[in-house]
């Protein structure tokens, strides 16, 4: 009936352990950045990319399977250097292989499509 008063009963618990209900957890809304200034980019094309190699190996490696060797940003990724080569060259590459010499710096092979050729590029560049 309307208007009774009824008497809430408390939980009975059946177990020794009390685990905290899960509760609505809402997002942070600050009032303003705690960051100044936005973070920028360090590794921009002209950061990954450090210089050209221009020893016999990677003249030979020009001539023979279209690929450029480039001493890059120990940091830079695969990603990151065919990205910055497109960038900086206009050039499309097919791939990237990467190590890291003993001396700690890394060296990046950057195979260039059928449509360009890297004799004409490292022309372009100035290594030959």
């Amino acid at each position: 009936a309307a208007g009774t008063k009824s008497k809430r009963t408390s939980k009975v618990h059946k177990s020794p352990k009390f685990h905290r209900p899960k509760t609505l957890t809402l997002l942070r809304q600050p009032k303003y950045s705690r960051r100044s200034v936005p973070r920028v980019n360090k590794l921009d094309q002209y950061q990954v990319l450090k210089y050209p190699l221009t020893t016999e190996s990677a003249m030979k490696k020009i001539e023979d399977n279209n690929t450029l060797v480039f001493i890059v940003d120990i940091r830079s990724t695969k990603k990151q250097i065919a990205e910055a080569v497109r960038r900086m060259y206009e050039i499309k590459t097919l791939k990237v292989n990467t190590l890291i010499r003993p001396d700690g710096l890394k060296k990046a092979y950057v195979r260039l499509t059928t449509d360009y050729d890297a004799l004409d590029v490292a022309n372009k560049i100035g290594i030959i």
